[in-house]
């Protein structure tokens, strides 16, 4: 993780490159004004849901978010500390990481941590993508439009993304998943 990204600082400067208000953002966005401020502030760390949420409203993925001034590479290997981390200073218990350029590719490859008790958030995420992984550590709880499971290591999934759905640890031991979507979406 990267201790100094300023998740308030980096979305103000999006935002008002951007040409928009707090308001007009949340409104793209579809979610509360006071959020948008609270989160720009430093109040209020965003879920990887709200956080995806919002920059939907601005037209950029989390990927480009997190790793602003990245040149893309070519590479065929990529080291542990070589991932791009996606979540930065988020304070939701969720870590993820991506390898390598995912829009390069069209397939974007995740390594996801999920703290005891961490979840991508109450609202559901949905997207145009397909998605699917292996839980490697832990138990996570994957809820799919109206099917949910717990599923614990060597335990995997494969869902049409634009069904709701959502990830929750509810376990008592982080849980660790390698997972991939294409086309990529965060």
């Amino acid at each position: 993780m990267n201790d100094e990204f300023d998740v308030g600082g980096r979305l103000k400067t999006l935002r008002q490159q951007a040409g928009l208000s707090q308001r007009q953002l949340a409104e793209r966005a579809g979610v509360p004004h006071g959020q948008i401020s609270m989160i720009e502030t430093g109040r209020s760390s965003p879920s990887v849901a709200s956080l995806r949420r919002i920059l939907g409203g601005l037209g950029i993925t989390m990927s480009a978010f997190f790793a602003p001034d990245e040149a893309p590479a070519q590479r065929v290997f990529f080291r542990a500390g070589e991932l791009t981390d996606l979540t930065g200073q988020l304070g939701d218990g969720v870590a993820i990481a991506q390898v390598g350029d995912a829009l390069a590719h069209g397939l974007q490859i995740l390594s996801e941590t999920y703290a005891p008790g961490a979840d991508t958030g109450e609202a559901m995420l949905d997207h145009e993508a397909n998605e699917g992984g292996i839980v490697v550590a832990g138990e996570i709880e994957v809820s799919v439009g109206g099917e949910r499971a717990v599923l614990g290591p060597g335990d995997a999934y494969l869902f049409d993304s634009r069904a709701p759905h959502r990830f929750r640890n509810i376990g008592d031991t982080p849980a660790r998943i390698i997972s991939a979507c294409t086309p990529p979406y965060l």
